[in-house]
């Protein structure tokens, strides 16, 4: 299962990044530096805010589905006619939902713009749900191709708008959002197009008693979602209405958020890979440590090196890439990549703990975490704004990932591995050093030194083994 992992993560990776950066950094980025932080700013409010109520528009279909198809895939032909009318019913709930707490929030005044962004909100869902029959049929190449295809489709069409000669000047906020329509559209077309051969002549039919059972079955994967999008979404709404001047506040945040969304790329495509895995492994009784080991140190290492790295060069980083950045900008990039390195942690523990079933005791650990996102927000917005946005982010992202990490540890009785941990620390230690010392050394553009001290991360997490090359060379095909 080792070499499987590893031979779709990288295939997985590279599709990814070869489409993915491209579109947050040269399109997404473009767009707020197009538009101003104040636009964009709203619009990455509302985005958060139709995003906090995502759980009525999944209700965690997608993660009961991944998990189910993998374990039983013949289910595939009873469950997917019926899931289909289920997130159809979902959906119409979802935008009378939204538009009805827009109102109580103020928002209604944007509502055209809002309607959209739900009605992305509902094809995001969608696509997540087909592909979530894709892996769960093992097609995991396919599922990956299919994961970057809307990115793609946002970059010709926002390529286009933004610089055809005459167009970029005219520009709207609204342009960037009917694109994601149109791309996120036509990713959920080929995606049932390339599913279709797999299912039976399609009767969609109204079962109140199975979609119940569904319902049932999936919400502790809903209570799960809406919980994690609670303590990750809001502090880009409470920016927005707390402060006077939230809306370029948020687009501050939404600067450096990006950049977190770039490196959460690759943890998010692991934790959509590993899930059907473990949940194979889970059924069939195998053993899952050092799928756990493996995949999490990979991971790992590669946080803490992009974090510390960006944290020596934050400030350089947001002026070589937004028009207005100021120092500040930095200090707010800074925080939320030290967020990262737990968040990568989460992406690997969480997969598990989903994959094995316990959403209730998930559950738990995700309502603390909203209670201290919450408090620390409204604590630490008003005298720090965007920045103490992220610190509150760091604070709850840690105390989410000890808790997922002791819940993992007691579940399936691991070893306590005292010498993982030294090692893991004296990685981190050294990065640390190494960073410092290339940041204060004027003789090399900031550029390189950057680079350099990924490579040393690279090196180091070889030389102390947390990622051994004798294992990765085990894993890959034979020729």
């Amino acid at each position: 299962m080792n070499r499987e992992f590893l031979i779709n993560v990288l295939f997985l990776v590279s599709i990814n990044l070869l489409i993915k950066p491209f579109f947050i950094f040269g399109i997404d980025r473009t767009v707020q530096n197009t538009v101003g932080e104040e636009s964009y700013g709203l619009y990455f409010a509302l985005v958060n805010f139709a995003y906090l109520l995502q759980m009525l528009n999944d209700f965690g279909i997608h993660s009961f589905n991944n998990r189910n198809i993998a374990q039983h895939n013949q289910l595939l032909q009873k469950y997917f006619p019926n899931i289909v009318v289920l997130k159809f019913l979902l959906g119409m709930g979802y935008l009378l939902v939204t538009f009805t707490v827009a109102w109580f929030m103020g928002y209604t005044i944007y509502g055209h713009l809002l309607f959209f962004i739900a009605l992305n909100q509902i094809l995001i869902s969608l696509n997540y749900f087909v592909r979530s029959n894709i892996s769960g049929l093992a097609f995991y190449r396919t599922d990956s191709a299919l994961s970057a295809l809307d990115k793609l489709l946002m970059i010709i069409i926002c390529g286009f708008l933004l610089w055809w000669p005459g167009m970029r000047e005219q520009f709207r906020i609204e342009w960037f959002i009917y694109a994601q329509t149109t791309a996120l559209a036509l990713t959920a077309l080929t995606s049932f197009i390339l599913l279709r051969p797999h299912l039976p002549p399609l009767q969609f039919r109204f079962n109140l008693t199975y979609l119940r059972l569904i319902l049932k079955e999936s919400y502790p994967y809903a209570l799960v979602g809406f919980l994690m999008i609670g303590y990750t979404r809001i502090d880009g709404v409470m920016l927005e209405r707390l402060l006077p001047n939230g809306d370029f506040e948020a687009g501050v945040y939404a600067s450096a958020y990006r950049l977190l969304d770039a490196a959460n790329m690759v943890g998010f495509l692991f934790a959509g890979l590993l899930l059907p895995m473990f949940a194979r492994m889970i059924k069939e009784k195998a053993p899952v440590q050092q799928l756990l080991k493996f995949s999490f140190l990979l991971l790992w290492c590669g946080a803490m090196t992009l974090a510390i790295s960006t944290g020596f060069h934050s400030e350089s980083i947001v002026s070589m890439l937004y028009t207005n950045a100021t120092p500040y900008w930095g200090s707010v990039l800074r925080w939320l990549m030290f967020s990262f390195v737990a968040v990568s942690g989460i992406h690997i523990v969480g997969t598990l703990l989903t994959a094995n079933g316990n959403m209730m005791k998930m559950n738990v650990i995700f309502i603390f975490g909203i209670v201290l996102n919450v408090g620390l927000n409204y604590w630490l917005i008003f005298p720090y704004k965007a920045a103490g946005a992220a610190i509150a982010t760091v604070a709850t992202q840690f105390f989410v990932f000890f808790a997922q990490v002791f819940l993992v540890w007691r579940i399936f009785d691991l070893r306590f591995n005292w010498w993982m941990i030294t090692r893991i620390l004296v990685f981190g230690g050294l990065l640390t050093i190494a960073g410092y010392g290339l940041s204060q050394w004027p003789l090399l553009d900031w550029k390189v030194n950057f680079c350099v001290n990924i490579l040393v991360g690279l090196g180091l997490a070889f030389l102390l083994k947390l990622i051994d090359w004798q294992n990765i060379k085990a894993l890959l095909p034979k020729k």
